[in-house]
């Protein structure tokens, strides 16, 4: 009897344990604690989350043009006579906006503790934020939507959200496509945006066939957190998902945005630039803080990581895409190790300009480069292949703005 009596009281101690256990769970819930992981089941149908954030876009991007408004001159000054390579003016002038009274001149007198304790770090240089920073994703220029729904039916437009910069400082679209293997040919692309639809035609007798079978991949959708065909996705209709060239138009990039998946609470998550993929045949780090060693692996990333957040969990229930390291990740990565950058005549090979063709205001600008930009970017390349910390936060009290925060970003 006593035996039955103290099997029953562990039984019992048990459940309860169990109980107090179960409770606590629903206590942090309850109480907001964070967790690194999002919720796998949604608690709300498709339809009334596609109304809700519908009816809030206008509002969150309103809030979104007015910070960049307050920071930035975003008027179109087009620089007099300098064009990208296929002839989309460049853009001139400082458009930092300072404070009333407050001159580049007299910050450059201040030391880093003075600007930080009278709070006179100009704005334009705190993080910016997407364009709704708790929300998070991929977000695509209009040009780039428009593009991809025309030559594959495919709508990358999201219900919630629109792109916020501006398109005259956006790179040019299509942009050129320039391969080491043939630099006679010059721009490859001849004007037109590489898709699914037509890189069969524009690259077969160019590239040799694992590189075309690279470039394919490149090319086709994969399902991708907002655009899946499951209910928790930002489209309105089931998406096959997006693809690499979709942020990396034409191996280059057209300014696509998303928030970088290796960094929680959201918060804390930086606003990504999407970086051009020209010269990673002479890059040898790659991505934020992870310093990822190679484009193999930054290519097997996006996929298994990127794609959903850094959240495998998430990643399988939408339909994750496992890449074969031998005969996917290493034909992709054969690709664009041979993305080149455009032809620029008035340089030598040793990297620095010829004074013969270069202007005045040319050989100025290399001179103010060596002086100690060139300490950590020399040439041929003007990169060293490793990750520099700037710690900008010297200069200003973390603080939080349109749900990000802005504090010690490494």
């Amino acid at each position: 009897m006593r035996k039955g009596t103290k099997k029953c009281g562990v039984a019992i101690l048990g459940v309860l344990s169990s109980l107090l256990i179960i409770l606590g769970v629903l206590q942090a819930q309850e109480s907001g604690n964070r967790s690194s992981y999002a919720p796998v089941v949604s608690r709300e149908d498709f339809s009334s989350v596609m109304a809700r954030m519908k009816a809030a876009m206008p509002e969150v991007m309103k809030r979104q043009m007015t910070l960049l408004n307050e920071r930035y001159d975003l008027s179109d000054r087009s620089a007099a006579g300098v064009t990208l390579s296929r002839g989309k003016p460049l853009q001139e002038g400082v458009r930092i906006k300072l404070p009333q009274g407050m001159t580049w001149q007299r910050l450059a007198a201040m030391s880093p503790e003075e600007i930080r304790e009278k709070s006179f770090f100009p704005a334009g240089f705190f993080p910016l934020p997407h364009p709704n920073h708790p929300e998070g994703g991929m977000v695509f220029p209009k040009f780039h939507i428009d593009e991809v729904k025309k030559q594959e039916g495919r709508d990358l437009t999201r219900f919630d959200l629109d792109f916020d910069l501006p398109d005259h400082f956006l790179p040019e679209f299509p942009s050129p496509i320039f391969l080491t293997t043939r630099t006679d040919l010059g721009d490859v692309s001849k004007g037109k945006v590489v898709t699914i639809d037509n890189y069969y035609e524009m690259f077969n007798g160019i590239l040799n066939p694992k590189q075309i079978e690279g470039l394919r991949l490149l090319l086709t959708p994969f399902p991708q957190q907002q655009f899946n065909q499951t209910e928790d996705r930002r489209s309105e209709r089931p998406s096959r998902g997006v693809t690499c060239f979709d942020c990396h138009a034409n191996g280059h990039s057209n300014a696509s945005t998303h928030l970088v998946g290796d960094i929680r609470p959201q918060e804390f998550r930086h606003r990504l630039d999407t970086p051009s993929l020209r010269g990673v045949n002479i890059q040898r780090l790659f991505g934020s803080q992870r310093a990822m060693k190679s484009v193999e692996d930054f290519t097997e990333f996006e996929q298994r990581a990127a794609y959903f957040d850094g959240d495998p969990v998430i990643a399988t229930k939408k339909g994750v895409n496992i890449l074969e390291r031998g005969s996917q990740v290493h034909f992709m990565a054969e690709f664009m190790a041979l993305l080149d950058f455009p032809p620029a005549p008035k340089i030598g090979i040793d990297g620095k300009l010829n004074p013969k063709k270069a202007s005045e205001s040319e050989m100025r600008g290399q001179a103010l480069f060596t002086a100690h930009c060139a300490s950590c970017h020399p040439a041929p390349y003007y990169t060293d292949n490793l990750m520099h910390n700037l710690k900008v936060e010297r200069f200003f009290e973390p603080r939080m703005i349109n749900g990000r925060m802005a504090s010690a970003d490494g």
